[in-house]
């Protein structure tokens, strides 16, 4: 009798953990239907390649979350509480409540293009009434646990039968060859870059693809021919199509130094720029878009907050300011090194240009003299008018060319470690060697050329390169702006401005485009103050919202921290949810929807 009865035991756990099986895969297939509404933001395939993956990344994603869950929440309480009424009423609240997390992660994700995370659960909580609206998402959840409790009395009256069909493991075995099998095609596409399949890696959540660049360029497959696949524009950009009239067509030259620090150049440093900089039009208050290359030069070209500069569609468009320069007649030069053409993104970002790239093996400031002459000889031989882009980097290595003689080494204003002190020096060195080098080049312009010099970002001394990339302070972000205008006398704008106002600027002062910036651009005209309260700095990995008072510092899991102003003090406060509200759906807004 007692064997008996513990075999029936036995029976009763086995046909509960066959029953748990299925409902688990029941819930995977209700989870991709759910799962389609994130396929609103990125797009669905264009080719065949496109959904054949999607197709098999969906169906072994969701399966193996739904197995997940099954395992963690639902098998403990199969061995502990073997009762299966107890059981089927469980497991049916708890695949209820999966579900509507899964869907309301799909409106935060079309809403703020992320996950939910700390960030975006903040944020999403604050904005519960503008995100669930109507009665849709008050019927919804009675209506799915109402599915999940017949679903699950369903499958319990009839498990004996379905497992005499067998099928149990042929569906294992599927759902396993879609799930290795996604993997490895990523790993193939993301070292042949086929976007048409990179482009998904975001948009499930838990998500997280395979990757092996290095692993497969070493084993000797590249996939640097592998032609790219045209996928579907979901960008708008711009969002209303260019008016622009050109009377005159004045030269444009556009210095950008990398790692150019605001707050040292003095006279003492620079006296040349800093001179230079009293005489036309001064901006006191000037942030870059980046604390990094790629950020920088990305919102100095393209006028957009870092949540773009992954955007599939901007790998095929170049920015709308080189765009309408190119049309308008304008030659397009681009002088910078052939490490700044490889580092910098998206794709199309320089593809209105006609590089000239010095190489980079004997140090950047070498390469920056190499630069500056190769702009000097195109220029000399232009006859119409042009657009060139000097990308000077010398600064960023603390490079001075052998035998320079520099300035005598000053003590710093900020208290900074022995090693930091060095570089600090080091540093002002390199700023004089770009002063001596600005001196030359920008007295030998034409005088009807507008000359806007600034820095791609800021600088950090410190030699760990992932401490700069995390590091958004202003020390690391606040760079100098300058412009000459022929005909403009000197003038200090004192209030913030960002590189997002560049190119509204150029767009309204040289191309003469009407347009509102909102159309094409996250700024406004430099000379127009902006009533926006917040500034985004960075790219979509890890980025600040610079405040009045604060800079929030969030990175792409949604953790975040709130500094103080001069990001002295890490502050006990919770985020502006409003301003936070703002920054997200301005880094969703020239999508389309």
């Amino acid at each position: 009798m007692v064997e008996q009865k513990i075999q029936r035991g036995r029976d009763r756990v086995s046909r509960l953990i066959n029953w748990g099986h299925w409902f688990a895969f029941f819930n995977g297939i209700l989870a991709m239907i759910v799962g389609i509404r994130y396929l609103q933001s990125p797009g669905f395939p264009d080719s065949l390649i496109g959904w054949g993956y999607l197709t098999i990344s969906t169906i072994g994603h969701f399966s193996f979350l739904a197995f997940i869950v099954y395992l963690v929440l639902l098998f403990p309480i199969t061995l502990l509480l073997p009762y299966s009424r107890i059981l089927r009423g469980y497991a049916a609240v708890i695949a209820s409540i999966g579900l509507c997390t899964l869907l309301y992660d799909t409106v935060v994700y079309q809403d703020y293009g992320m996950h939910l995370n700390p960030f975006a659960f903040d944020l999403a909580w604050a904005d519960l009434n503008g995100l669930l609206q109507g009665p849709y998402f008050v019927v919804t959840p009675i209506v799915i646990l109402v599915v999940e409790l017949i679903a699950a009395n369903w499958l319990w009256k009839r498990i004996e039968r379905i497992q005499r069909r067998n099928w149990g493991n042929k569906l294992v075995m599927f759902i396993g060859l879609c799930f290795v099998s996604s993997h490895l095609i990523h790993i193939w596409a993301d070292a042949a870059d086929v976007t048409e399949i990179t482009r998904f890696d975001d948009t499930y959540p838990i998500s997280y693809p395979a990757t092996a660049r290095t692993f497969m360029e070493s084993h000797g497959i590249d996939g640097s021919n592998t032609p790219d696949i045209k996928v579907e524009r979901n960008l708008n950009y711009p969002q209303q199509p260019l008016q622009c009239h050109i009377d005159q067509h004045p030269n444009v030259l556009l210095v950008a130094i990398d790692s150019f620090r605001a707050d040292l150049v003095d006279e003492q440093t620079m006296p040349f720029f800093y001179h230079y900089s009293q005489q036309n039009q001064l901006f006191t208050h000037h942030l870059s878009g980046g604390n990094q290359y790629s950020s920088g030069m990305f919102s100095l070209l393209y006028g957009l907050q870092g949540s773009y500069i992954d955007a599939v569609d901007l790998n095929f468009t170049s920015p709308l300011l080189t765009q309408t320069l190119k049309q308008q007649g304008y030659q397009l030069g681009l002088f910078t090194t052939i490490s700044g053409m490889n580092d910098a993104k998206p794709k199309a970002i320089f593809n209105d240009f006609q590089p000239y790239l010095a190489a980079d093996d004997t140090g950047k400031a070498q390469s920056d003299i190499k630069t500056i002459s190769s702009f000097e000889k195109w220029r000399t031989q232009q006859q119409g008018p042009w657009f060139a882009l000097l990308n000077l980097k010398s600064p960023e290595d603390y490079d001075t060319p052998v035998g320079f003689l520099g300035i005598q080494t000053v003590k710093p204003a900020e208290p900074l470690k022995p090693a930091e002190k060095v570089l600090f020096n080091q540093y002002r060195q390199s700023l004089n060697f770009v002063d001596q080098q600005l001196q030359a080049l920008l007295q030998t312009l034409p005088t009807n050329t507008i000359i806007v010099v600034t820095g791609v970002s800021g600088k950090l001394f410190t030699s760990n390169t992932d401490e700069a990339r995390r590091n958004v302070s202003p020390e690391n972000v606040q760079v100098p702006l300058v412009i000459h205008w022929p005909v403009t006398i000197s003038t200090k704008v004192n209030y913030r401005t960002s590189h997002y106002g560049i190119v509204p600027t150029l767009m309204t002062q040289v191309l003469g485009c009407t347009n509102p910036a909102t159309d094409y651009s996250a700024g406004r005209h430099l000379l127009q103050p902006d009533d926006q309260t917040w500034l985004y700095i960075g790219d979509n990995r890890v980025f600040a919202i610079y405040q009045q008072h604060e800079i929030t510092v969030i990175d792409r899991h949604g953790k975040y921290r709130i500094y103080d102003e001069n990001y002295r003090h890490r502050l006990r406060k919770k985020m502006s949810v409003p301003e936070m509200i703002e920054v997200m759906r301005e880094g969703r807004r020239l999508y389309s929807h």
